[in-house]
């Protein structure tokens, strides 16, 4: 029986009470929850992961993806990225690589890390067929399934499957028409590859059949966004509505099918349209998990995508969303170094507890902070802070004269000054 059997049945898994202690609830909350399909707990039955519970009154959660490309591809360098990923709070991992030995590169990440690892198997068979005759074009649809399956043995527990993508999605992409096109990855080339061929997307025609291999090794479906507007101009527009859709209503199938299922959400969005967006996820999934990609709210910060996409994702969280892909400061411009992830999850992660502070009303620690900083307790306050080592080496850095205050106010410390002249 797969996770959502059980929990159909009331049967209460080890997966379960662990994620049910971690986030403060009950183990019966989070299996209705997932027999109700809103929550998720990746697994596998081929490794041991960290169970993460991912979905309605549960924390939000951050991924952090890593992976080759065809300019670099290092697999020393991916697993270094995995772990410094793990070691900055992330969650769980996407491995993405696009180029190298897939197998190998798959099999390193996931020895390095005892996260959840998701990936992308559409990636792996389009170049597969460019490597074999020349062209992505050449995909053949059982390559498809193939590479799923393989990938799934693996012990990958979560899979973004473009299965959205249909000629529905395309014509109504053609006749709106982008400013920038798509910034997925994986839309471009399902879509390239349709237009070519004159087919039909066989994650959407063969859904039944995805779905059968999807079960058979325990795999949550994260339902791909692959018509993500890579412009803030583009954001929620006909086609990524009627990719919504699509999803929203396969995702009720993978349910009742016994698949755990992720919808995803698009990249590049407007302050003003982000509630909008979660609420229509929402809504049409029948509040199935939604994994925002960012979001980037402005499109002229390169350097600097992290902050951007921080604001969006706070605000994402804010209003219900579930699941954070997070950005690097290298986004739009190279692959990630272990730097650029080490910022990527901490600023993730510093959005995904400002969005709980209001979604789940968690502002116990910002107390505990108020309270440490009030008695200018500088040990606790590293306790209590996101990133300890970090704030800890500033202060040794400019240590200051009296070593109650900080470098910053010094003698005229406001916090010095009120508990010597005025008892709060």
């Amino acid at each position: 029986m797969t996770l959502i059997d059980q929990a159909k049945q009331g049967i209460i898994t080890e997966e379960m009470k662990i994620v049910a202690a971690e986030e403060g609830t009950t183990p019966e909350f989070v299996c209705r929850g997932i027999a109700q399909g809103r929550i998720v707990i990746p697994v596998s039955p081929y490794r041991k992961a960290r169970p993460i519970g991912i979905g309605k009154g549960l924390r939000t959660k951050v991924n952090a993806s890593v992976g080759t490309s065809s300019d670099i591809a290092d697999i020393d360098l991916e697993v270094t990225k995995t772990k410094v990923a793990e070691a900055a709070g992330a969650d769980s991992i996407m491995e993405l690589s696009t180029a190298g030995d897939f197998y190998e590169i798959r099999k390193k990440v996931i020895d390095a890390t005892t996260l959840s690892v998701g990936s992308v198997p559409l990636y792996q068979a389009f170049i597969e067929a460019a490597r074999r005759s020349g062209s992505i074009v050449d995909m053949r649809e059982d390559d498809l399934f193939k590479v799923t399956e393989e990938q799934a043995r693996l012990g990958t527990n979560f899979m973004a499957i473009h299965t959205g993508i249909n000629w529905t999605t395309l014509d109504r992409l053609k006749a709106q028409g982008r400013h920038a096109g798509l910034c997925s990855r994986g839309g471009a080339l399902m879509s390239a590859w349709m237009a070519h061929n004159e087919r039909e997307n066989p994650l959407f025609s063969e859904f039944e059949y995805l779905l059968e291999i999807l079960k058979r090794h325990e795999v949550t479906l994260s339902m791909g966004n692959g018509m993500r507007a890579g412009a803030v101009h583009d954001s929620t527009d006909r086609a990524q509505i009627q990719e919504l859709i699509i999803n929203a209503e396969l995702s009720d199938k993978a349910h009742e099918f016994g698949v755990q299922t992720i919808v995803e959400g698009p990249g590049h969005i407007p302050i003003d349209e982000i509630q909008t967006n979660v609420v229509l996820q929402k809504r049409l999934s029948g509040e199935k998990p939604f994994y925002m990609l960012g979001p980037l709210v402005t499109d002229i910060a390169p350097g600097y995508d992290n902050i951007v996409a921080a604001i969006g994702a706070a605000l994402s969280s804010s209003y219900g969303a579930d699941f954070i892909c997070y950005v690097t400061p290298a986004e739009h411009l190279a692959l990630p170094y272990p730097e650029d992830v080490h910022q990527g999850v901490l600023s993730a992660r510093i959005a995904a507890h400002i969005g709980d502070m209001i979604k789940l009303g968690k502002r116990d620690a910002d107390l505990k902070m108020a309270h440490a900083r009030n008695d200018l307790n500088w040990a606790e306050q590293f306790k209590l802070a996101i990133d300890p080592q970090t704030a800890a080496q500033i202060r040794k850095e400019r240590m200051p004269s009296d070593a109650d205050t900080c470098t910053m106010c010094g003698e005229f410390c406001a916090y010095k000054i009120v508990k010597e002249y005025f008892e709060l």
